[in-house]
């Protein structure tokens, strides 16, 4: 799939077995023969950083109608009020007023880091 955009920026740290970037990265695939689009992150997700992941996906949303789009968050440091903001998006099928004043239509599925469980939650009870 071609490549929209990615971008943000911070400083790496090391938690529990690993180094974790807080460095916010997105990464957009976009496939507008089967109307589909996967906005993957990497680093740190948090209430603040998600207002990014909003923007690019308003931006992909806006491509094409009925565009269904996945969320992918498998490789990143997730706060759980963001991963909870995410959830109310996907259930209204909306973004958040804010970004989207008009708001259009918006189907997502989101790809949550492994186990189910919010990262940074899992990362705190490891260390």
């Amino acid at each position: 799939m071609p490549t929209l955009g990615g971008a943000a920026a911070s400083q790496p740290r090391t938690e529990g077995i690993g180094i974790i970037n807080d460095k916010l990265s997105i990464l957009v695939r976009v496939d507008l023969d089967c109307a589909r689009a996967q906005v993957a992150t990497k680093g740190h997700v948090t209430s603040r950083s998600i207002q990014a992941v909003y923007a690019v996906m308003k931006r992909a949303n806006a491509l094409v109608d009925g565009l269904a789009m996945e969320i992918d968050m498998t490789h990143a440091l997730v706060d759980p009020a963001a991963l909870e903001q995410l959830h109310a998006c996907s259930r209204s099928h909306h973004l958040p007023e804010h970004i989207d004043p008009f708001q259009a239509e918006c189907r997502l599925s989101i790809l949550a880091p492994e186990d189910g469980l919010p990262l940074a939650g899992a990362m705190s009870r490891a260390a």
